[in-house]
């Protein structure tokens, strides 16, 4: 098997056990069990049995599901770690809430919209790989993407806390019908928890190293989307400033230990 399908099929071994040794509902536990044995079934099958182009895609298809069924882990806030992810974004930016009230209306709308679109990045970096004849860095792509998106959902299991926007007043930004229609989507079609470190951050910043040695330009483009979805983060109040410097920092590991070991 390929480096990336073994990361996936290990974290949904890892989901199916933890889910015994924390508080989570008896209901829960059962879903996270039988859907992380099917997804063990599915990547050995996939893997053994299936054309390469559709091996090639896949992994988004492991990491959705893993992001939503690592939200069932989810079973109270600790308020403590949330009061001191607040302390620091207070401790740099004031009222966070009000912090970029000042910011233009269409830099607001499109950092919003880019938060928002985030998943379209995954399977549009490996789109741009495929469509340039680079199908064959399938694996080197998606075991940097797997290892440092599902590597920002494992530690839910622990560190449990609520997004800002879930615990503060509303934000004052100027685009506010669209932030409002963008925190509509993230409130219900996300899992509505908070992931330490930020997944978005981490996953985007992957996708961007693991396109930028073959298409430097394209690597370029998602960079920048990858910093202003970390800056998305904070403004929009999807996440906490810590989160956003530990996903970061993740994402960068990741992708040296990948680039090292030349999966």
């Amino acid at each position: 098997m390929r480096s990336s399908e073994w990361i996936a099929l290990l974290y949904f071994l890892y989901l199916g056990t933890v889910c015994w040794l924390r508080p989570v509902p008896s209901v829960r536990r059962l879903i996270i069990s039988a859907v992380s044995a099917v997804q063990i079934a599915a990547i050995w099958v996939v893997a053994r049995e299936t054309p390469s182009y559709l091996r090639d895609w896949a992994p988004f298809l492991y990491v959705s599901v893993g992001y939503y069924l690592t939200g069932y882990l989810f079973v109270a806030p600790s308020p403590n770690l949330e009061a001191w992810l607040l302390k620091w974004d207070r401790r740099w930016f004031g009222d966070p809430t009000t912090r970029f009230a000042r910011w233009p209306w269409w830099l607001v709308a499109y950092l919003d919209v880019i938060y928002t679109l985030c998943f379209v990045l995954l399977p549009g970096g490996f789109a741009a790989l495929a469509l340039t004849g680079n199908s064959f860095r399938a694996n080197r792509y998606w075991t940097m993407v797997l290892a440092a998106d599902l590597g920002a959902f494992a530690p839910l299991a622990v560190f449990q806390t609520r997004p800002p926007w879930a615990i503060e007043k509303p934000a004052v930004l100027a685009a506010s019908r669209l932030h409002r229609l963008a925190s509509y989507v993230v409130k219900n079609a996300t899992t509505g928890v908070n992931t330490f470190p930020s997944g978005h951050v981490a996953v985007t910043l992957a996708v961007a190293l693991g396109v930028i040695s073959s298409l430097p330009l394209v690597g370029a483009m998602m960079l920048f989307f990858a910093g202003s979805i970390s800056v998305a983060c904070v403004v929009g109040r999807y996440h906490y400033a810590v989160d956003v410097l530990a996903g970061a920092a993740l994402g960068l590991v990741v992708c040296g230990v990948v680039a090292i070991c030349g999966a």
